[in-house]
């Protein structure tokens, strides 16, 4: 199997990581009454994608710092804080600190010193890049304390073509040792040529980086408190700084603009397209492919163009999936064949689709849908917390919610179950080799024994007996010669 995600595997580190996520700016160019960091990448707000990363490093703590729209941000937060898994010993620990009056970077993580232990390594996160990967925030770690060595100050940095607006990394002569970062806006004309730059990511000794912190001023062009300023003071204190250089820039990638968070969007599902394909998945088109959460495909699967995945979905063998189908929370097994323009939605309950299915087109499947082998689901039919057994079918303009359906029951075109009286949902029963005849309504609670044939147009409100035919409608009556009512002239004025 071969399974593509936005999250990795989880890392456990050697001493407790707190980790302090920026999260407090307006975002003025995202033009949205929505927070920045709420803003949605991949299916999930980027704040969210930024601690789930933080858990996977097991995190003994995430300190969010908020500002802008901070109740909304403080309440999404804890829901996604609360949803994560839990890692090792303790589920990761959220707290929360405003930024208010916002002076800077430097000020806002200042914010976060009173909750922070001095036993840990600080990582410092910011909201709004939504891509950094675990693994390359524990390479980053690892560079604090290293075997035999005292602890250092780490920065994540990268090579960058097109520096402007980033802060670059001064090095000695010899280009062994960082000696600081100097921000665009301060720079000189001969530093404004330097390529490496700092990506927003450092960690530290919590006990240390606390002090330097305390030093911070706002002597600078912006008049800010510069986080990346401590970097001189932990020179001046004769600490070493490593510059831990990454080549990935979409780890690095923040979200300023709709522009920056369309371009990111598409750039993470190019590598999510690219990553199924090397694993042997067939994409019609990987331009046109969105997943947003995780797929787990096995060999020779199909997918068409313009498909979107959420939540956790699995592909058996030789699943082919058509054009412009919409998959959520649902496990699809061996050579399933879903037609174009479906709708799969498991939500919480999930959906199951047995092997040798066949779903769609236009077909709805809704949470608690449980389909067996060979079962046939065809256009405009929506089955709802309903089980279908082994070769059942419902091919055209039918509903099947809250139901136990046979095996080989065929259910007619443009019949339903009834099951809402208006206050509680009941229950329909169709055993095996029932016949349902078009335009019938089935109302619940109601058992149709096995074997038996419900007559088209057919109200069906109490059990019928295995075997037997059922109808349920009025005598059809036709009155010969009968003349349709005429439309009155209109009086002439």
């Amino acid at each position: 199997m071969s399974e593509t995600s936005n999250t990795q595997a989880p890392l456990s580190p050697e001493r407790p990581i707190d980790v302090i996520v920026m999260a407090a700016g307006k975002g003025t160019r995202m033009k949205s009454n929505l927070p920045k960091v709420l803003q949605r990448l991949a299916g999930k707000p980027l704040l969210s994608h930024v601690l789930g990363t933080a858990s996977q490093l097991r995190a003994r703590m995430a300190v969010v710092i908020i500002g802008h729209g901070a109740s909304e941000v403080e309440t999404a937060a804890t829901q996604f804080a609360q949803a994560l898994p839990v890692l090792g010993s303790a589920q990761m620990d959220c707290k929360f600190v405003r930024q208010e009056p916002q002076l800077g970077t430097g000020h806002a993580v200042q914010q976060a010193v009173p909750v922070l232990p001095d036993d840990g390594v600080v990582l410092v996160l910011s909201g709004d890049v939504p891509l950094t990967q675990a693994g390359s925030l524990q390479d980053l770690i690892a560079c604090v304390s290293r075997p035999g060595q005292a602890d250092s100050l780490a920065l994540l940095t990268i090579e960058s073509q097109d520096p402007t607006g980033y802060g670059r990394i001064v090095r000695s002569a010899d280009g062994q040792q960082v000696l600081g970062i100097v921000e665009q806006k301060d720079a000189n004309a001969q530093q404004l040529q330097i390529k490496e730059v700092y990506s927003g990511i450092m960690a530290a000794p919590a006990r240390q980086f606390k002090t330097w912190l305390a030093k911070l001023d706002k002597n600078n062009a912006q008049g800010e408190y510069y986080l990346t300023d401590v970097v001189k003071w932990a020179v001046a204190d004769g600490v070493q700084v490593v510059a831990h250089q990454i080549d990935d820039a979409l780890q690095v990638t923040g979200i300023n603009s709709p522009q920056h968070l369309a371009q990111l969007e598409r750039a993470f599902q190019s590598q999510q397209a690219q990553d199924l394909m090397t694993q042997g998945v067939r994409l019609a088109d990987p331009a046109r492919f969105d997943l947003r959460g995780s797929l787990v495909c096995a060999s020779d699967v199909e997918i068409d163009v313009n498909c979107v995945f959420e939540g956790h979905v699995s592909l058996g063998e030789g699943v082919r999936i058509g054009p412009h189908c919409v998959i959520a929370n649902a496990q699809i097994e061996a050579g399933v064949v879903v037609q174009a323009f479906t709708h799969i939605d498991g939500e919480k309950a999930g959906v199951t689709i047995g092997q040798g299915a066949s779903i769609g087109p236009f077909a709805r499947l809704r949470p608690g849908a449980k389909l067996g082998a060979q079962v046939h689901i065809g256009n405009f039919v929506e089955i709802k917390n309903a089980s279908l057994a082994q070769g059942a079918k419902a091919n055209h303009l039918a509903y099947l919610g809250d139901a136990t359906v046979g095996e080989r029951v065929n259910f007619g075109a443009g019949s339903i179950t009834a099951n809402y009286d208006g206050a509680n949902k009941h229950q329909t029963v169709i055993e095996a080799d029932v016949h349902v005849g078009s335009n019938c309504v089935l109302v619940a609670p109601v058992t149709l024994g096995a074997g038996g044939t419900i007559g088209g147009g057919s109200t069906v409100t109490k059990d019928t007996a295995p075997g037997a035919l059922t109808l349920a409608r009025g005598k059809q009556t036709s009155l010969a010669n009968w003349a349709r009512p005429q439309k009155k002239s209109a009086p002439k004025s």
